[in-house]
C-alpha cells in the first residue's frame, strides 16, 4: 500500500485547536526541513519526481489537494483536505499532485536536508531505479 496516512491528535479547548507535530513521535523521522507550498495557481500541476532516500510527511493545513503516489507497478491516489491526516511518502515513490484548491496550503516535513542529488525527475529513470533496486 502507497497511501499511508498519519492521525495527528488535535489539541485543544474553547479556545481553538492545535496539533503538535514532534519528530520521532507523531511523524515517524526526524525533521531536517519544512517547507509548504500556497497560492498554486488553478490548473497548475506540481511534484513529478522521486526521491532516493528522503521520506516526507505531506499534511493540508488549509484547503485540499490530491496526491497520485506510484512505485513502478502500482498507483494509488489520494486527496488531502484534513489538517489533522498526514500522507507518509517513503523512499523511491514518484509523487504528483493535482486540483489545488484556492486556499490550499500544503505542509511538508522532510527526514533530509534538501539535497539535488536524491531527486530523480524523469518517470523513465525512477522506474530504472526501481528494477535496479529490486
Amino acid at each position: 500500500m502507497l497511501t499511508k496516512t498519519i492521525k495527528f491528535p488535535p489539541l485543544g479547548d474553547q479556545r481553538g485547536h492545535l496539533v503538535a507535530l514532534e519528530a520521532n513521535k507523531t511523524v515517524p523521522f526526524e525533521i531536517k526541513r519544512v517547507y509548504y507550498l500556497f497560492g498554486t495557481k488553478p490548473g497548475v500541476s506540481r511534484g513529478f519526481h522521486a526521491h532516493k532516500d528522503l521520506k516526507q510527511v505531506a499534511i493540508a493545513v488549509r484547503g485540499s489537494c490530491r496526491f497520485v503516489l506510484k512505485d513502478g507497478k502500482n498507483e494509488e491516489s489520494i486527496i488531502l483536505s484534513d489538517s489533522t491526516t498526514g500522507l507518509l511518502i517513503e523512499s523511491a515513490v514518484w509523487r504528483e499532485m493535482y486540483d489545488f484548491s484556492e486556499d490550499c496550503v500544503l505542509l511538508v516535513l522532510a527526514s533530509e536536508h534538501y539535497d539535488e542529488a536524491d531527486y530523480i525527475r524523469n518517470y523513465q529513470e525512477f522506474l530504472e531505479f526501481m528494477n535496479e533496486k529490486n
